[in-house]
């Protein structure tokens, strides 16, 4: 033991290091459980399919229609000086 460290600041520090472990240990978990192409346990598909299939479609025969706005010539002229406005910027 230091003699300068009280005993309540030995116990906090070694309360510290168990939780950093434990923190690194469900990182590494977590980061190899997001693997891309591996397959799922118990025949489900990956995590990341699954949450995008919960996405409903957004166009097409199970979506609503899409939608379409037909400008003047000088709607058209006014968009393109815009966008060249806003490409010169960045």
């Amino acid at each position: 033991m230091v003699p300068s460290v009280s005993i309540l600041q030995q116990i906090g520090l070694g309360v510290l290091l168990v939780v950093v472990v434990l923190w690194a240990v469900g990182l590494v978990r977590l980061t190899r459980r997001g693997t891309y192409g591996a397959p799922a346990p118990h025949g489900r598909p990956p995590r990341s399919r699954a949450r995008l299939d919960a996405v409903p479609r957004q166009t097409g025969p199970g979506g609503p229609p899409s939608e379409n706005v037909d400008l003047t010539p000088a709607e058209r002229q006014a968009f393109d000086d815009l966008v060249r406005q806003l490409s010169s910027r960045s």
